[in-house]
């Protein structure tokens, strides 16, 4: 694809997001469609690339976050290994919105994928540090993928960073940090 051809460069395509963030008041737009949390948000900013202004596409998510993903694709690959017969597990709803009853293989398997997270997180095996990726050959501007050592992902958070990035005064902190689970409170 070539630059001209994505809508993220495209000027009146730039000029529509800019008037909506205008409108908020905001230095970027949140995507609506994606399931935004405290730990993770989709948003949409305008900046630079090669001098030229475009759209920047990005997820941003706490390290936290990061980590358990991490630590989950171990865990679902060493169990891949382990049963042949294995499958991902999904989680179904029945009419009612309560989880159904995993049958004997899908428990057996989310037993085995527990123990392993467990005891890479004993271990310390997965260590994670802020990062920003960067695909400038996305279907839509430019793509970024951003992991932060905060608590929380907040418009504070964002706004702070869409301002950082655009100023190019964006300081990563290259320590690595592991975390272990934490029990939720009843």
């Amino acid at each position: 694809m070539t630059l001209d051809e994505n809508k993220g460069f495209d000027p009146e395509v730039i000029r529509e997001y800019s008037l909506k963030m205008k409108a908020l008041g905001l230095d970027y737009l949140l995507d609506e469609e994606d399931e935004n949390t405290d730990e993770y948000a989709h948003f949409y900013f305008i900046g630079k690339f090669e001098g030229k202004d475009v759209i920047y596409d990005t997820a941003v998510y706490t390290l936290r976050l990061h980590h358990e993903s991490e630590l989950y694709e171990i865990a679902e690959h060493r169990a891949a290994q382990h049963f042949p017969e294995f499958k991902k597990i999904t989680y179904e709803e029945d009419e009612n919105g309560n989880l159904q009853v995993l049958d004997p293989l899908e428990e057996e398997i989310g037993l085995y994928m527990a123990e392993v997270i467990m005891s890479l997180e004993e271990e310390e095996a997965v260590k994670v540090k802020e990062h920003v990726d960067m695909d400038a050959n996305a279907d839509f501007g430019i793509s970024l993928d951003v992991g932060l050592h905060v608590e929380k992902i907040t418009p504070k958070v964002i706004e702070k960073f869409v301002k950082d990035f655009n100023e190019d005064s964006l300081k990563l902190d290259d320590t690595l940090y592991s975390f272990q689970t934490q029990d939720q409170e009843a």
